[in-house]
């Protein structure tokens, strides 16, 4: 299974503003450099409070463009929109939850399903709820550090 990283956003600060990306680099056991959970990530850790498992989510392009199909032409979406971090093709990141897998030379875990929430639906559109149930991404850790730009390869990890 070899997937490929088509899309790249952060958001630097909460409820902040997506910024698309070329190339980021990953940080273990905090997140996407210069993203709101990375930040918030190292605040947890300079307090000495847990940091949450949620460095990073992806989401499948083909989900987004099905959905963003069944929306009037003129609604104005974007991939961006959606407030995931990377946006892949080639990969059941569904089947990733409790795996471990690469994004470019960094080492990630799949932590739970990124089920849209009512935030999503109030800044993207209601339809997002029922929509991408089941299909709005995945949560992940960064167990290892490394980069990833625009085309590198999603692959599951080899032990």
């Amino acid at each position: 299974m070899t997937g490929t990283l088509e899309h790249i956003y952060l958001v630097a600060e909460k409820r902040g503003e997506t910024e698309a990306r070329k190339k980021i680099e990953l940080e273990a056991g905090l997140g996407i450099v210069g993203d709101r959970y990375h930040t918030y990530a190292k605040s947890c850790l300079a307090a000495e409070d847990p940091v949450p498992e949620n460095h990073l989510s992806l989401i499948d392009k083909s989900v987004l463009d099905d959905f963003l199909a069944s929306q009037a032409k003129d609604s104005g979406l974007e991939y961006a929109d959606f407030r995931r971090s990377l946006i892949t093709s080639g990969v059941d990141l569904n089947m990733l939850v409790d795996k471990e897998f690469m994004v470019g030379t960094a080492r990630c875990r799949g932590i739970e399903l990124c089920e849209p929430c009512a935030f999503l639906a109030a800044t993207v559109h209601r339809a997002v709820l029922p929509g991408l149930v089941n299909r709005g991404g995945l949560r992940a850790i960064i167990i290892k550090s490394g980069s990833a730009e625009i085309g590198s390869s999603v692959t599951e990890a080899l032990k």
